[in-house]
C-alpha cells in the first residue's frame, strides 16, 4: 500500500488548504473548504479529483467552498453530527470514535468541543496523522466561542493521548504570534525558546509552520502544558486546578 500524499497551501489570508491523496484509490479529500479557487489550483496543478471533504466545524472559513466543490466534482461532504445543521451540503454525519475506510486507509473521528460545540478532527491511526483544524495550533489552540475552557481543555487532552509522532496538520498560521505568546507564559522552557527561533526565521522567509507533532506540542504548547509547575509559578497559580490555568492561559492569549 502507498503513502497517503498531502498539498498543503494558503486561502484566504491565513487559512491553510489541505489535500489529502490515496494513490492505490485514486481517492482526495479536501480537509475543509475554505477557499475555491486555490483548492482547484491545487487539485488541477496535482492532477486529483476532489471525492470527499473531510469538514471539522461550521464556521465559514472553513465551508464557504463546500457547494461549489460538490457541484464541480460531486464529492461527499462527511462532518461533525452535532453541527450538520449548520454545514453546507454535508452528506454524512460523523461523531467522537466514528470510523470509516478512505481507500484503505482508517480514519477515525475524536470530537473536540470547545472552538465550536461540535468540532471534530480526523485522526489516521495506520498513517499517524491528525488534522486538527482550529482546536490545536502550533503553540496554540482555537478561541472558545461555543463551549468552555474545560471542554476545550478536556478535548486538547484527547489529541495529547495520541502517540508522540503523530503528525499534525491545523487550520491556520498563526505560530509566530502563539510562539512569542507562549513565551510569556513558558519563559524558561529552552525547548520552545530554541523552536521560536526557528519559528521566526521560517517565517521571514515565508515557510509554513505547518506540520507539527503531538511530541512537540507537548514539549512547547502551554495551552497542553497548564499543570507544568513552571507555567503554573509563571502565572501565580500553584494549587489551582489544570482546568483553572489553561482558562487563565486562554484569557491572556484572547487579550495578547
Amino acid at each position: 500500500m502507498k503513502s497517503l500524499e498531502i498539498d498543503v497551501f494558503l486561502c484566504r489570508s491565513d487559512n491553510f488548504g489541505v489535500l489529502l491523496h490515496c494513490p492505490d484509490s485514486g481517492l482526495t479529500a479536501c480537509i475543509d473548504a475554505p477557499e475555491l479557487e486555490p483548492i482547484l489550483a491545487a487539485a488541477e496543478r496535482r492532477d486529483w479529483t476532489i471525492t470527499h471533504i473531510f469538514t471539522t466545524h461550521h464556521h465559514g472559513d472553513h465551508v464557504e467552498a463546500n457547494l461549489a466543490l460538490k457541484e464541480r466534482f460531486n464529492c461527499e461532504i462527511i462532518g461533525p453530527r452535532n453541527e450538520a445543521v449548520a454545514i453546507p451540503g454535508i452528506d454524512r454525519t460523523v461523531g467522537d470514535g466514528d470510523e470509516f475506510a478512505f481507500g484503505k486507509h482508517l480514519v477515525r473521528v475524536i470530537e473536540t468541543p470547545g472552538h465550536t460545540a461540535g468540532h471534530v478532527c480526523y485522526h489516521l491511526p495506520e498513517d499517524k496523522l491528525l488534522f486538527s483544524a482550529d482546536t490545536l495550533f502550533a503553540l496554540g489552540c482555537g478561541r472558545l466561542f461555543e463551549r468552555s475552557a474545560i471542554d476545550m481543555w478536556h478535548s486538547l487532552q484527547k489529541l495529547a493521548e495520541l502517540p508522540d509522532e503523530t503528525i499534525v496538520y491545523f487550520g491556520h498560521e498563526y505560530t509566530l504570534s502563539n510562539a512569542r505568546f507562549a513565551l510569556t507564559i513558558d519563559p524558561d522552557n529552552s525547548r520552545l525558546k530554541s523552536r521560536a527561533e526557528d519559528i521566526e526565521i521560517m517565517r521571514a522567509r515565508g515557510d509554513f509552520t505547518v506540520p507539527t507533532t503531538i511530541a512537540l506540542e507537548k514539549e512547547t504548547n502551554p495551552f497542553l502544558r497548564a499543570n507544568d509547575p513552571d507555567i503554573r509559578r509563571t502565572l501565580g497559580m500553584p494549587t489551582e486546578s489544570d482546568e483553572d490555568v489553561f482558562a487563565e492561559i486562554r484569557k491572556r492569549k484572547d487579550n495578547f
